[in-house]
């Protein structure tokens, strides 16, 4: 199917609830900088997440646990100040709304005021359901996130594929409906059974966005970082890989190198 047409000023929650209603595929990647996010607005992407997954592609972490408000707020008015069309979405990062739904209101204000972005996206069901709701009382639209959730990772101690037994993907399919209730716009899914993230994607009415769960949901997204290969050490199933720029800017490095160390750089045309 076609994409959305170039025509629409800006995507908002309301088209992709409308892109659901078509059938039409919703495309969202990670973005954390200027740079990048320009590339992908100018290329109408629908939406782009600034992730936590920062933590990882941009600060070296293993885990997206360190990353903080303060620097989530940082990339994101990066990606903001270069979008003007696709809706962009920021994390909360671990710590900003788990357990204290006062916090996490507080957390979500400030990333609205101090980045310009147009939702927040937090981890978890009925557990942060009390945060949810504050959150969404303040007009904050809210992104849910299901499945392998990886500001838990300490807590399942693994990546494996998250909702294989029937006791967990019911409680799932109870979290996504109990987001949809209280007035989420749309859920990602990450990493769990096609069948299950397809069966959620129509018992639901807001967009699904899976990441490792198949082609029956609403739309997918990806770290840009990953489908690029700009990293090489993350190659899960659901991965495709569009391009090798690690190979590619590690060899223009080398070229460079080269040119600067046998005096071929700069030449008489790039000196004044």
């Amino acid at each position: 199917m076609a994409a959305l047409p170039s025509k629409i000023s800006k995507v908002t929650t309301h088209v992709l609830q409308e892109m659901k209603l078509k059938g039409e595929k919703i495309a969202m990647l990670t973005a954390y900088d200027y740079s990048s996010a320009k590339i992908l607005d100018s290329a109408n992407i629908d939406a782009v997440l600034v992730g936590d997954s920062a933590s990882n592609v941009m600060a070296g972490h293993r885990t997206t646990i360190p990353i903080t408000l303060n620097e989530m707020i940082y990339h994101g008015a990066s990606v903001v100040r270069a979008v003007h069309r696709a809706l962009v979405i920021v994390d909360m990062p671990f710590g900003t709304y788990q357990g204290n739904s006062k916090e996490a209101l507080s957390s979500a204000i400030r990333i609205m005021k101090e980045t310009g972005a147009d939702a927040v996206k937090l981890e978890g069901g009925k557990e942060v359901i009390e945060s949810v709701d504050r959150i969404l009382s303040a007009g904050i639209p809210v992104m849910g996130h299901l499945g392998l959730t990886p500001q838990s990772i300490h807590k399942f101690g693994t990546y494996v594929v998250r909702a294989t037994k029937p006791d967990e993907a019911e409680r799932l399919l109870e979290d996504a409906k109990l987001l949809e209730k209280a007035g989420c716009f749309s859920i990602v899914l990450e990493k769990i059974p096609a069948t299950l993230a397809a069966t959620v994607t129509q018992s639901v009415k807001i967009p699904i966005i899976g990441i490792g769960a198949g082609n029956g949901v609403d739309g997918q997204v990806l770290v840009l970082h990953d489908m690029l290969g700009i990293t090489q050490e993350f190659s899960p199933r659901f991965l495709r890989r569009y391009h090798n720029l690690y190979e590619e800017i590690h060899g223009a490095i080398g070229a460079y190198i080269t040119d600067v160390k046998s005096q071929d750089f700069p030449n008489e045309r790039e000196q004044y």
